[in-house]
């Protein structure tokens, strides 16, 4: 299921400058930063900038997040300053303020909030060649990404990450607080909106809508593929679940884009049920019952196609021709909904797939 043809005219290819909404950003330095945070985030911490993820106990997300090198250390500090970029919305986790601070013990490290001081900015469209990835894939359906260069994937200018979530994102800034990307210049200024509709034809979650906190799991929500899971490093917390389910688990649900038939955006959570069609000659026949439902995350209305698209959490087994999606609300309207992969997703060998139906 590729990005249909209709769709297409939503990805955005010309050179383009967003701002980021509802972000934080939490200042972490001194001189045992490095192992604090390697021994909480799933990512390898290396000093370098990366993309990861805060886990609880049982491995279900808390915090999505982008780790920065400051673009301004204080000189006086001893060991590296790091910069945290998250979605603080309020929810059943912890603020990732507390997170922190109930790990820092003796560790040599000091935790500020520098939310005030920064903006976050996305910028894409100017990359001159399309970029190709090779995979790495376990039996439980999980992937990561393989990064063939000698240069961090991640960028090494510090307070600028490449974006490698996903071929096409770009790459993401932080600015002094009020003031403009360099990259003004040279892109097109679009809103907040534009992004969020980027990086949904991108197939990216992004945040406590997407990646719920305290439900979602990481690798349901598409951070084995995005590079933010390191399945080899040690500890961290969350880490046994995680590496159990890429050792010997399977992966029944991913995050998907979605086409909704809705001319307007609808709220998240909705829930979105299968249905077989109807036989017209009254015959019965005989089918596997359908289990289980997917469910809606973040949508934008598409007023150029009359109609919107999201991301949703898909059971996999329901990816099949001959079954329909319908999101409804409380005994009201319902609409169509028609997951696709991004083109970027790869493609899982035969012989590493799963047959979900025969899982019980």
């Amino acid at each position: 299921m590729p990005i249909p043809p209709s769709l297409r005219v939503l990805l955005r290819t010309i050179p383009t400058l967003a701002p980021v909404s509802n972000r934080a950003v939490l200042s972490v330095s001194g001189s045992q930063a490095t192992e604090f945070l390697n021994g909480l985030l799933a990512c390898s911490v290396q000093g370098k900038q990366i993309y990861g993820a805060f886990l609880h106990a049982q491995g279900r997300v808390l915090y999505d997040t982008f780790l920065y090198n400051s673009p301004t250390p204080s000189l006086s500090a001893t060991g590296p300053t790091y910069l945290i970029e998250y979605d603080p919305t309020p929810s059943e986790a912890p603020t990732l303020m507390s997170l922190l601070k109930r790990y820092v013990l003796r560790a040599k490290v000091r935790i500020r909030d520098v939310s005030e001081e920064w903006d976050v900015w996305a910028a894409w469209g100017s990359e001159r060649a399309k970029e190709t990835r090779e995979w790495n894939w376990a039996r439980s359906g999980a992937v990561e990404p393989v990064w063939r260069t000698n240069e961090w994937p991640w960028g090494t200018e510090n307070g600028t990450i490449l974006d490698r979530r996903a071929p096409g994102m770009g790459k993401r800034m932080l600015v002094r607080k009020g003031e403009t990307p360099a990259d003004a210049s040279t892109h097109e200024l679009a809103g907040k909106d534009a992004y969020l509709l980027h990086r949904i034809m991108h197939g990216v979650p992004e945040g406590s809508v997407d990646t719920q906190p305290m439900h979602a799991f990481p690798i349901e929500s598409n951070l084995d593929a995005m590079g933010g899971l390191d399945f080899r490093k040690g500890c961290y917390v969350g880490q046994e679940l995680t590496v159990r389910t890429y050792h010997t688990g399977a992966v029944r649900k991913r995050i998907l884009p979605i086409h909704i038939s809705s001319p307007t955006s609808l709220p998240p959570y909705m829930s979105i049920k299968p249905s077989l069609p109807s036989t017209t000659d009254g015959a019965a026949v005989k089918t596997p019952r359908l289990r289980g439902s997917s469910t809606l995350l973040s949508t934008i209305a598409a007023p150029g196609i009359g109609s919107s698209v999201g991301l949703a959490l898909v059971r996999l087994e329901h990816l099949r021709p001959d079954i329909a999606l319908v999101a409804q609300e409380k005994g009201e309207q319902s609409w169509k909904v028609e997951p696709f992969w991004a083109d970027w997703w790869p493609e899982q060998p035969p012989d590493e797939v799963h047959d979900l139906n025969s899982l019980v």
